[in-house]
């Protein structure tokens, strides 16, 4: 059945109201609540931050608290309440909603707003809601200020929420929490899985000093950095050929040229910033930046560049100097960093046992991330469909 035909048979011919937020519950204003004030247990306690950075769409528990004396200065959160984020950064995490569904009463600080919805709108429903693209562009009129996005509770409440009857707003939270867990048991699935993949890379890659050869991976390989490019330069020579550089987004590619300076197998390291220390197994014809190092084996026969890949995804990020507040990796670092080198074979099959958990867990054309990727873009597809109700057309008067 179409998304058309399942809808109009949900809303039985009812038409769909459009109403302002603040027509259909009570809208209060959070205060305080610096991270100074959270305490190990007591009130539960929702701060503004971790709506975007560690709840979902709803919680039974807050990962918070903070002692009675201080509750009693702070807005309360009642079961069902949705807290909406107010100030971010960027504009998508301004307008978040978290629905909070504790038996204990909550409280919440600053930069949120407190939603209590009335007996004509499901807190759930509300929260989807806000997840949508006409929520969205909505927010976006409303929104003040660059570095600093805000979208206050007076404006919040003028934003205009389709009210279809109530059996179909919990039909749509009952589809679209489907979809949310299954992505969540994916999500725990795919967790699971890493700490397993991490625990073998581990084992797998744990020699006795003893019992096999070390060498200084200057003694095994020839290592070289990568060329400046600026921005400008990317946009007028743009091609087919990757250039990678100190990033891990996009596995380290910033963009593509007319032009290669590299072609074949190769280790590749991050030299700088945050991500100092990070490797990436390459192939192919492509280019680096001056803040990417590129590694060559001397002699394949003797060493595995996937297997020198796996056991520098451990190692590399030991040997990164953090003085002076700019984490560093240079190549005459990575030149001493001591290498195990057991047979060919045994280098081999290290290699294929653990590029099955590379696959499962990180590839993003197979295995567990290429599934919840697709859940995700199925989840939002479902969900905009089914919170895409027809406005009512504005009638002009004289």
């Amino acid at each position: 059945m179409s998304h058309l035909g399942y809808m109009e048979k949900l809303l039985d011919g009812v038409e769909v109201e459009w109403k302002p937020l603040g027509e259909l519950g009570e809208l209060v204003r959070g205060n305080g609540l610096p991270k100074k004030d959270f305490t190990e247990s007591g009130v539960p306690a929702i701060h503004y931050g971790q709506i975007y950075t560690y709840y979902g769409l709803s919680t039974t528990e807050t990962k918070s608290f903070v002692s009675l004396e201080t509750a009693k200065k702070l807005k309360k959160v009642d079961t069902g309440d949705v807290v909406i984020t107010n100030t971010s950064e960027n504009l998508e995490d301004v307008g978040k909603a978290l629905v909070y569904l504790g038996k204990e009463q909550a409280v919440t600080g600053g930069h949120a707003t407190i939603f209590k919805p009335s007996k004509d709108i499901l807190g759930k429903y509300f929260a989807y809601f806000t997840q949508s693209i006409i929520f969205s562009n909505e927010k976006r009129r409303y929104s003040k200020g660059t570095k600093v996005i805000d979208v206050s509770a007076t404006d919040m409440s003028k934003i205009n929420i389709p009210i279809p009857p109530l059996n179909v707003q919990a039909e749509i939270v009952r589809i679209l929490d489907t979809f949310t867990e299954l992505t969540a048991e994916l999500t725990a699935e795919l967790t699971a899985r890493q700490q397993q993949y991490a625990y073998y890379r581990e084992q797998l890659l744990t020699f006795e000093e003893d019992d096999i050869e070390w060498k200084n991976l200057g003694e095994l390989a020839t290592l070289r950095r990568g060329r400046v490019m600026s921005k400008g330069y990317l946009v007028d020579n743009i091609g087919n050929y990757p250039v990678y550089s100190s990033q891990t987004a996009n596995n380290g590619e910033i963009g593509k040229i007319n032009t290669f300076d590299f072609e074949g197998e190769y280790v590749n390291w991050t030299t700088d910033r945050a991500n100092a220390g990070t490797v990436f197994y390459r192939t192919g014809k492509f280019s680096t930046t001056n803040v990417s190092g590129l590694i060559k084996i001397n002699d394949t026969l003797r060493l595995n560049y996937k297997y020198l890949f796996y056991w520098l995804s451990i190692e590399a990020k030991k040997h990164v100097n953090s003085g002076m507040g700019n984490p560093k990796l240079m190549s005459n670092q990575v030149e001493k960093i001591p290498v195990p080198i057991p047979s060919l074979s045994k280098q081999k099959n290290i290699v294929a046992i653990l590029d099955k958990f590379e696959a499962l867990t990180s590839s993003i054309t197979e295995g567990l991330p290429r599934e919840i990727e697709l859940r995700q873009q199925q989840y939002e597809y479902y969900r905009d469909l089914l919170l895409s109700f027809p406005k009512p057309e504005v009638v002009a008067h004289d």
